[in-house]
């Protein structure tokens, strides 16, 4: 068992460090697309809406490739 010692941090100090932590990882623009995703988490069914959208061919997939280049 390993013997650590907890620091008291107020939960505003937490934030302020996770968010530094985010944009240091993620850059400014991919904290707040994970924030914004999970901000929004909870909701929906993703077991069933998974199998709700159709697999898309290959053709399709070369298509949207090509419409990105």
């Amino acid at each position: 068992m390993m013997n650590q010692t907890m620091k008291i941090v107020k939960v505003s100090e937490i934030r302020r460090l996770g968010t530094e932590a985010l944009v240091k990882a993620l850059g400014p623009v991919g904290m707040a697309r994970y924030l914004e995703e999970y901000d929004n988490g909870g909701q929906g069914d993703y077991t069933k809406e998974k199998y709700e959208e159709s697999d898309y061919s290959i053709d399709e997939i070369l298509a949207m490739k090509k419409s990105l280049i």
